[in-house]
């Protein structure tokens, strides 16, 4: 037998930073390079999965003695208690977790772990793999059903699940927000998966068969990155905005028409106009509906790739005032939470945008999502280290486990996931 080795370098930098992927190269100044050589990986095994196992740095497994076991037979990665899934009682929620642009299921390892720490006799949780790195730029439409046939897989091998939640990081959310379109069936309609719920939710439909409980998302572009400041790295700039809409294709394919509004499919209005209302064949806000509780993160500032306003589904009369201060000690970083109050659009929206048109589309998602309660958690790492890095900070996955991160994560946990376990 030939045994197969392939070599590949790491770097090692002087300060390893929590978010590679959004840093500029600049900070990259490396002190020696160290060689490795080892069987040739699995096409299905990323790289980073590779170096958690060798334990290098910041990708070492954090396990304790009770295993966090996995799986990737469903499309994804299934993470759950070893001990109680071997027990008669398994874990009857099931939260499916989704990368944003250019991610992977890695983003979302730690905040697994830790869920299913905190409720290990409660939870599975199902890190999507459907989407990730350049399968990011299909489009949301294409993403959001291989996400949706991904979570059929999973509820067709795992035996117990009445309920189920979504957690999302930026373009994620949009994705889950078209897979849940798909997911959803009415009250009354015939349930091809056999659905384990016995009953229908309170607020009608399913999603998969499974009862819905929360669908949060974590600096997600709700209202698309087209117009003011909703696409902040380009520092508002009226040329730069209409530039992009331009030529957002040429960076991001699809998903760069969906997220700027410029896709006219068939002659159809923008996907992310559709997405805020009922169709005749996807019932995207039926489906939101039927969770029992709606969360939207967002970043007040320094999230160079998504605005406050898009990502808290605003208008910009709508915003608290700018200069939030935490009031919480034990999250430090949470400046403001706004309890779900519904809104049928009577408000006037006063932004100053490129276009008349701008306005228009976007006042429309506003009045279509506002239909329903959401609750608005606003986030500032002003004080932070890692306030540069706020879009990626945001998420609470960070492989490096900071304070930061932390603080955040908990209070999904305190706060948010209770509401999953009753």
């Amino acid at each position: 037998m030939i045994a197969s080795f392939s070599r590949f370098q790491i770097s090692i930098p002087d300060l390893i930073p929590s978010s590679p992927r959004f840093l500029p190269p600049s900070q990259n100044q490396f002190r020696f390079r160290l060689y490795l050589q080892f069987p040739a990986q699995p096409k299905n095994l990323c790289q980073m999965e590779w170096m958690n196992r060798l334990g290098i740095g910041c990708f070492a497994a954090n396990r304790s003695k009770r295993e966090l076991t996995t799986e990737i037979d469903n499309g994804g990665e299934d993470f759950f208690d070893a001990d109680v899934m071997e027990s008669a009682e398994k874990p009857d929620h099931l939260v499916v977790m989704v990368n944003g642009i250019v991610g992977s299921a890695a983003d979302w390892k730690y905040a697994a772990e830790q869920f299913v720490k905190k409720f290990p006799d409660k939870v599975l949780v199902h890190r999507s793999e459907s989407n990730s790195a350049t399968l990011t730029f299909d489009g949301v439409d294409k993403m959001g059903e291989r996400l949706a046939n991904e979570v059929l897989g999973v509820v067709k091998h795992r035996s117990g699940l009445k309920k189920i939640s979504f957690v999302a990081h930026s373009l994620g959310g949009l994705v889950a927000r078209y897979a849940i379109g798909k997911l959803y069936e009415q009250p009354g309609e015939v349930d091809s998966l056999d659905s384990p719920s016995k009953e229908k939710s309170a607020r009608g439909g399913e999603i998969a068969g499974l009862e819905p409980m929360n669908f949060i998302t974590f600096a997600t572009p709700h209202l698309g990155s087209r117009g003011h400041r909703q696409f902040p790295i380009l520092c508002g700039l009226p040329f730069l905005e209409r530039t992009a809409s331009q030529t957002a294709h040429l960076a991001a394919g699809r998903t760069g028409k969906h997220l700027f509004l410029v896709d006219n499919d068939d002659g159809n209005a923008p996907l992310l106009i559709r997405m805020a209302t009922d169709s005749d064949d996807l019932k995207f806000i039926s489906a939101l509906n039927a969770f029992k509780r709606r969360v939207a993160y967002a970043n007040v500032n320094f999230d160079s790739m998504v605005g406050w306003r898009t990502s808290s589904i605003r208008r910009p009369n709508e915003l608290p005032k700018p200069n939030l201060l935490a009031t919480d000690p034990n999250y430090p970083h949470i400046v403001y939470v706004e309890r779900g109050n519904v809104d049928n659009g009577s408000c006037q929206s006063t932004s100053t945008v490129v276009t008349e048109q701008d306005t228009d589309l976007e006042e429309e998602m506003i009045h279509g999502l506002s239909q329903l309660s959401w609750e608005r958690v606003d986030v500032s790492f002003h004080n932070s280290k890692q306030r540069y890095v706020a879009h990626s900070t945001i998420q609470a996955s960070l492989m490096i486990r900071t304070q930061n991160s932390k603080a955040i994560l908990l209070r999904a946990f305190d706060i948010i996931f209770p509401v999953m376990c009753r």
